[in-house]
């Protein structure tokens, strides 16, 4: 299945035949709130949890995914109701689950409700179907939190392996944060780096040593020569290094990354899918792409591939792109 955000809401798409996916129904917004430019959502077990930026009292909108498997043919595509509502945050730009933990942190959160600052808002999913208020993760004057991912440590650094850790990625800032403890979140780091315009998205390699992110606006703001990915070395939590760069060779700007194994998969706006060797962690390698916009041109800007998700078993991977849609496609391997 493919849970895709739009202005007005979320489709569910069943991609068991990727040649032919079906649009099987909609969720429309939480009454009352307008069509929002970011939405996004996350699935634990049988729920998905949903959130929308700049739509005043939107809340968390849960779903029970189980609904979509008796869908009739007749009644495609369905119109679903949400199977309950967390109005513990109003707008929230964005929702991370770690599934290992079973807890949620919305970030990015406004217009009401417990902002934490703008930055993790704690939800326990003990009860999927009933999501509750565990606590805030906040830092004095850091900005509010773009995105992050949450793990259970298994990197190098003896002191945190095996706790709950979150690498946010803070607009201005870069923050890795210990919250184990809910009641008691603990700061580990935080820091900078050079050119920065907006710090935000980042992914971990499988091992937790080592952090990619993105910063959305520095082709934007002409700091950089291209495409910039940051290379995090992470193994020590407290003292996190830039360990280095990897430029595209064109401008477009870059938005949402994500690892698989030796593989990243960044989303990169005009220029598509841009898929990353990274064996040599330290120094990626181009290998190939998808355009989702053959017709523009590679430039700094906001139109194209949104998003991706390349965790289907299947090999499909699903791209999302602003103005042009869903598209699956998948990796083709070649003897060169």
């Amino acid at each position: 299945w493919v849970l895709l955000g739009r202005t007005d809401g979320t489709a569910f798409v069943d991609i068991s035949n990727p040649n032919m996916p079906v649009y099987v129904g909609e969720l429309l917004r939480t009454p009352g709130s307008p069509r929002s430019g970011w939405r996004d959502m996350k699935v634990y077990r049988d729920h998905a949890y949903i959130v929308a930026d700049g739509a005043e009292a939107h809340g968390v909108q849960v779903f029970d995914l189980r609904q979509l498997r008796d869908v009739a043919p007749e009644e495609m595509p369905k119109t679903f109701e949400m199977t309950n509502h967390y109005p513990g945050t109003n707008s929230t730009h964005n929702i991370v689950i770690n599934e290992e933990t079973g807890f949620a942190y919305a970030v990015g959160n406004r217009s009401g409700g417990e902002t934490c600052q703008g930055q993790l808002h704690m939800i326990s999913l003990a009860d999927p179907g009933n999501p509750t208020f565990a606590g805030c993760y906040g830092l004095a004057d850091a900005g509010g939190t773009h995105d992050a991912q949450c793990v259970i440590y298994r990197g190098d650094d003896d002191d945190y392996r095996g706790r709950e850790i979150c690498f946010n990625s803070n607009g201005g800032t870069f923050i890795i944060a210990d919250v184990t403890d809910k009641a008691d979140p603990k700061t580990l780091a935080q820091t900078d780096y050079p050119n920065q315009a907006y710090t935000h998205q980042g992914w971990l390699t499988d091992d937790h040593n080592i952090f990619y992110m993105n910063d959305e606006l520095d082709e934007l703001n002409n700091l950089v020569s291209g495409t910039r990915t940051l290379i995090w070395d992470v193994s020590d939590l407290d003292d996190p290094v830039l360990a280095g760069e990897f430029t595209h060779d064109n401008k477009a700007s870059d938005h949402n990354l994500y690892v698989r194994g030796n593989t990243m998969y960044q989303s990169n706006y005009q220029a598509g899918v841009r898929m990353l060797d990274i064996s040599n962690p330290l120094e990626p390698r181009y290998i190939g792409h998808f355009d989702t916009v053959p017709f523009g041109e590679d430039e700094p800007g906001f139109g194209g591939s949104w998003s991706n998700y390349p965790y289907f078993d299947s090999g499909v991977i699903a791209i999302s792109s602003r103005g042009e849609g869903l598209f699956l496609v998948k990796k083709q391997e070649l003897d060169l």
